[in-house]
């Protein structure tokens, strides 16, 4: 018959290593230590309390029509010698209609599908990278065609934007030079911006992959009145791998007459 041992004549490792430690440093220090480690251990394995963030309310308006896919403003081959036609066609119908089409997948069954971009583009951060990317690109490119015209040559920039140059870039050529360096120096697929910020000056920015100056995601926000799409499919076809000479020829098909009128709004 087997017998069991005797927890009190026995001298377990945590008998021994109590009696041990307390001869050495009293009773009363041992006990304060013990109850200090278990605070900190009960402390450690408390759950965290989460903050809730407020839900986000996007704004709504009766009058708003949807999101349409707007036609291009000019023939494919308007933009020639500068950007060709197999591009602009290219760009237009696959890329363009891309973004667009899943855009509306993205946001289908959503009260977005009441929403403009803008208001949507304020809480950006809130939704999903689907909304954020082709959002993005459905807005950037409406922007872009528009901001072109095969007659651009006849079209100047208004004398009040000519003063906000002067004000905020120290002159037009400041400004171009500016741009065009964004332009050329975006790494890899991406934007250059000239937009007006909340003071209603002036800057010049870029941005990666579909994001845009309205988003609550770019460090520089303001509301864009002129942009450059600089992803390569936007001028492989004909640059190659020359982006520096696609954004020179750039100023060849700049629409100014649009850029006045979206400066002018978003200075009101």
């Amino acid at each position: 018959m087997k017998r069991q041992e005797s927890f009190k004549t026995s001298k377990p490792e945590t008998g021994r290593l109590f009696y041990a430690m307390s001869s050495r440093i009293g009773i009363k220090h041992l006990a304060f230590a013990l109850i200090l480690g278990s605070a900190m251990l009960w402390s450690c394995v408390q759950p965290v309390e989460q903050k809730q963030s407020e839900p986000v309310t996007f704004e709504v308006e009766e009058t708003f029509e949807g999101h349409l896919f707007a036609e291009l403003p000019y023939a494919y081959d308007a933009l020639e010698p500068y950007i060709d036609a197999q591009t602009m066609e290219l760009h237009y119908s696959k890329h363009h209609r891309g973004y667009y089409n899943n855009f509306l997948k993205a946001i289908e069954g959503s009260e977005l599908v009441k929403v403009r971009l803008e208001n949507i583009f304020k809480h950006v951060s809130t939704l999903s990278e689907a909304i954020r990317n082709n959002g993005g690109g459905y807005f950037n490119h409406t922007l872009f065609w528009a901001n072109m015209a095969g007659n651009a040559t006849s079209t100047y920039p208004s004398a009040e934007l000519m003063a906000a140059f002067e004000r905020d870039f120290g002159s037009f050529d400041a400004f171009k030079e500016k741009f065009s360096t964004a332009a050329k120096t975006r790494f890899g697929s991406g934007w250059a911006w000239l937009s007006v910020d909340a003071g209603k000056k002036l800057f010049v920015s870029s941005t990666a992959n579909q994001d845009n100056p309205l988003m609550d995601v770019v460090e520089e926000r303001g509301t864009p009145v002129l942009a450059l799409d600089v992803w390569e499919h936007a001028y492989y076809l004909k640059y190659q791998n020359k982006r520096a000479d696609y954004v020179d020829n750039f100023w060849n098909v700049i629409n100014w007459e649009e850029v006045n009128k979206r400066y002018a709004e978003a200075v009101q």
